[in-house]
């Protein structure tokens, strides 16, 4: 059988995946047709039902947990890996409401943490995540919100950070930050999601004996990257959680989705996140 696949061209998404996608592992009859891109133009695929499994933002997936239900396996949460809001001289501005920030989509979970952190920040300029860094160097906006590897790039062109807003989620909750998870359709038969769930844990299990497994798969979706800088970015973002989420991570994924229809960012959804139950899950 064959499903679609999103996921981004990120080492953190390209080390978990290659396992699976390259059938280093059983994938029990599985194939995939893959789709890179990056997260907003994935959650943007979500809305629109387009891909049978795919990464999406947890902001993003508020909307659309009527369609899609959340894998035990493949999510980024973690502590200390969280977005930036950065500046090109890291003065930490008074009136900020009058500023145009870059940020990597409306709908990603770093829009969502700049919405607690900041809401009265709201002249928002979206734009792809990997050019915010150069938009801030040339002017064109006064702030940007950057993510995944910008993390590791935007000192070494000079800017400057402003705010942490993975420690501001942390001082907040105490709980890790969820950023992104992997979710299936609801309406694909029972047997082949929790065929999916399987096949996706052994994928993780896989990229974590053989770390250098897929460097070449990795690299080739890494825009340049160093190698040091790969394996720092699925350092960050690759840990236990991405492996099962546990109870911890649900609780993180539960506490985001409280706080968020509090403050009235989504709405309140009333179905089960999780494929699998927390003591039942299908291995």
């Amino acid at each position: 059988m064959k499903l679609t696949l999103g996921f981004s061209p990120c080492p953190n998404d390209t080390f978990i995946f290659d396992a699976l996608i390259h059938h280093k592992i059983d994938t029990e009859g599985l194939d995939f047709e893959v789709y890179f891109d990056d997260v907003e133009t994935l959650n943007q695929k979500a809305f629109r039902g387009e891909l049978d499994i795919t990464k999406l933002s947890f902001h993003a997936f508020a909307y659309v947990a009527g369609r899609y239900v959340l894998l035990d396996s493949g999510s980024a949460l973690g502590f200390g890996v969280g977005p930036l809001l950065i500046s090109a001289n890291g003065d930490r501005p008074s009136a900020i409401s009058s500023l145009t920030v870059g940020i990597p989509g409306k709908y990603t979970t770093a829009n969502f943490l700049l919405s607690l952190a900041y809401p009265e920040l709201q002249n928002k300029k979206e734009m792809i995540f990997s050019d915010i860094e150069n938009a801030l160097l040339r002017g064109e906006i006064d702030l940007g919100l950057i993510i995944h590897e910008n993390r590791f790039t935007y000192q070494q062109k000079g800017l400057k950070k402003i705010v942490d807003l993975g420690k501001f989620w942390e001082d907040e909750t105490g709980c890790a930050i969820p950023l992104g998870g992997i979710v299936v359709k609801r309406g694909l038969p029972e047997e082949v999601k929790h065929k999916v769930n399987r096949v996706l844990r052994r994928s993780v299990e896989f990229a974590f004996a053989n770390p250098k497994s897929g460097i070449g798969f990795i690299r080739a979706h890494a825009q340049e990257m160093e190698e040091a800088v790969m394996y720092q970015h699925i350092e960050l973002y690759v840990n236990q959680y991405s492996l099962d989420l546990g109870a911890e991570g649900r609780n993180a994924v539960n506490l985001l989705f409280e706080k968020a229809a509090e403050k009235k960012v989504i709405p309140q959804i009333n179905k089960n996140l999780f494929l699998t139950d927390l003591n039942v899950q299908s291995l």
